[in-house]
């Protein structure tokens, strides 16, 4: 099957090696030639790198990399079997591309989103042939990160999301089911990783080395919440916290922080910038972490309950399943273990009384514990 890929950026780029890896011809097409040259370097130089590590043997790297194309002709799509978009996130310019896919591609050609957080139903809405769009949601770097989503939004035909998710199944990776719902599952959930690592900054309580601190030596997180927006990008970062809290209809569950609307503004974008949370240049000192150890379990315990709220209300509303909620959260964002197990572990009790003691404390209903996280205290219920 002949594979396209709309846009020629970081993530489309990785998504065109990975379908190249599975042993399809692959076209990428972008309207810029700009960003076509930077995705043939991007390639260049990823299949150098197999090719040097023993990955993969010079023969089987240069087959490889030949059977992906560039072009900036729509028409370049015509004649394949699925298309993914990885467009920039606007939905004005995701919906006029997937139009104009319509009129280069097969009928029965699938035609996939990569939105992170866009509404795939109103992607389809473009379309005429609204049954064949679904969400097929990389995670970056998409040659390496082994989590895909899969998300039929509610016009899509059973049998397009069954042969796509066999399709990226295929592809070696680890594939999820989500409803089309803001945020899908790793993005609607993780919003407490930052938006409470903030919040707890803002109330003066603890400094950025601190709240990561907790979370990497008590928690066994890989990253602190800092460290990791500063990674992924604050305008990134906030830029999905907004449109997750705007398509929630500012439910303040996934209210955005003013810290990071300040630091987004002032293009303190953290690592790709040189600055964020923390200085990234050649002079600067890492500033080291001072809260005591009570303090510490307080900052993770408050985190950790968030985030299980969280994934609970995610399984009580239907979200994905238990299995896939676990799955999507270890694999999509590298959590040491998933937080229905994590629950069990402490007990549903006892995260609901954290939950409960910060609602009495703030009168907020960022705070709001979710239905089943009270059911299953009440019930001494677990969820494995």
């Amino acid at each position: 099957m002949k594979i396209g890929v709309a846009g020629a950026g970081a993530m489309g780029t990785g998504i065109a090696q990975v379908a190249a890896m599975a042993g399809h011809t692959v076209v990428i097409y972008d309207p810029y030639e700009t960003s076509l040259g930077r995705s043939k370097g991007i390639l260049d130089g990823d299949f150098a790198k197999l090719v040097s590590k023993g990955k993969l043997d010079e023969a089987k790297g240069k087959s490889v990399r030949n059977a992906i194309s560039h072009t900036s002709n729509l028409d370049g799509l015509k004649g394949c079997g699925m298309v993914i978009e990885a467009a920039v996130e606007m939905m004005e310019v995701k919906k006029k591309l997937f139009a104009d896919l319509e009129s280069v591609v097969d009928e029965d050609c699938i035609l996939a989103t990569n939105t992170s957080s866009l509404p795939v139903i109103a992607i389809a809405a473009a379309c005429k042939h609204r049954s064949r769009v679904i969400g097929i949601h990389f995670f970056n770097p998409a040659a390496i990160m082994p989590l895909v989503e899969i998300i039929p939004a509610f016009t899509t035909e059973e049998s397009v999301y069954q042969n796509s998710r066999a399709l990226i199944d295929s592809w070696g990776k680890v594939t999820v089911k989500a409803k089309d719902t803001p945020g899908f599952i790793v993005n609607r959930i993780a919003r407490p990783y930052y938006g409470e690592a903030i919040k707890i900054y803002e109330e003066g309580i603890a400094s950025f080395a601190d709240i990561d601190q907790a979370m990497r030596s008590i928690g066994g997180f890989r990253m602190g919440p800092f460290e990791l927006m500063d990674m992924i990008g604050n305008d990134i970062n906030f830029s999905v916290t907004e449109t997750v809290w705007r398509q929630m209809f500012y439910d303040p569950r996934y209210r955005p922080s003013i810290t990071q609307q300040r630091l987004s503004e002032a293009g303190l974008y953290g690592k790709k910038s040189g600055r964020g949370y923390y200085d990234y240049s050649v002079s600067a000192v890492k500033p080291e972490p001072t809260a005591d150890d009570r303090k510490l379990h307080y900052i993770f315990n408050r985190i950790l309950c968030m985030l299980i709220n969280e994934a609970v209300d995610a399984l009580y509303l239907g979200i994905a399943s238990r299995d896939d909620i676990e799955t999507a959260m270890t694999k999509g964002v590298n959590y040491p273990k998933g937080l229905l197990r994590w629950c069990d572990e402490l007990g549903a009790a006892n995260v609901l009384d954290t939950i409960n003691r910060m609602h009495a404390d703030y009168l907020d209903d960022r705070y709001r514990p979710s239905l089943l996280l009270k059911k299953s205290a009440a019930e001494h219920s677990r969820f494995f």
